[in-house]
């Protein structure tokens, strides 16, 4: 029988760290699958999970081109798995959409922490018909976690609705990068604070806002975001 926690899908072609991650995974209830390349990941991606765990250094279809095949249907949460020193393959996997990474070696317990938060923000107001923010023409659904604009639906990732959940709930406050983290994000957290620009990037194209002359969201220079749209 299925967890009633979750369908998480594991990619990572060493099997060592397969096996690790689904045995801590289900041990939190969670209904595991595994993907053991890029190809077997896109397929079982194309099925019904609610987060994928997705190393980013696989042979012949990388993580990275999983994540984009991934993000062209779909807007399932994923975290990254990285060895990888060179910071540039994480901040290319945050542009194309992944909500979070985490660096090799790492604790498996620590994972599953981040696993947990991911789906607290994505899951955790299901089927609540709470608070819906109307600020002119955006409208973000609290409860339903949709948002649209001049009517028309919107598609976020969950750290991209949560950033702008977070930036509408107070229109023209400034929020620096570190409390956006915090606010978002749900637990402490030691990575680079650039992932907020990434982040926040992504969420001006979805909304059609330019940075250059933002009519929703400004940037305010060496401290962080506010949000500038109509207060009401």
């Amino acid at each position: 029988m299925a967890s009633q926690r979750g369908r998480i899908l594991v990619v990572d072609d060493d099997a060592s760290i397969r096996k690790v991650v689904s045995r801590y995974l289900a041990a939190e209830h969670f209904d595991v699958i595994e993907a053991v390349d890029g190809a077997d990941a896109v397929r079982k991606a194309a099925t019904e999970v609610d987060l994928i765990v997705l190393d980013i250094a696989m042979p012949g279809i990388d993580g990275l081109e999983v994540l984009r095949q991934v993000r062209s249907r779909s807007t399932v949460p994923v975290i990254l798995l990285t060895a990888r020193t060179d910071e540039v393959d994480v901040l290319v996997g945050l542009s194309l959409g992944a909500d979070d990474y985490i660096t090799k070696p790492f604790s498996p317990r620590q994972l599953v922490a981040r696993v947990h938060a991911v789906l607290r923000r994505t899951q955790g107001s299901a089927g609540v018909t709470g608070d819906v923010l109307q600020r002119g023409d955006l409208q973000i659904d609290l409860g339903r976690r949709e948002v649209t604009l001049a009517g028309t639906v919107v598609e976020l990732t969950a750290r991209e609705f949560d950033l702008l959940s977070a930036l509408t709930s107070s229109p023209g406050r400034v929020f620096s990068r570190r409390q956006l983290l915090e606010q978002v994000w749900g637990y402490d957290y030691y990575g680079d604070d650039r992932v907020i620009d990434v982040h926040i990037r992504n969420l001006r194209k979805a909304l059609g806002d330019p940075s250059e002359n933002p009519s929703l969201i400004a940037t305010v220079r060496a401290v962080g975001y506010k949000f500038i749209g109509a207060a009401t």
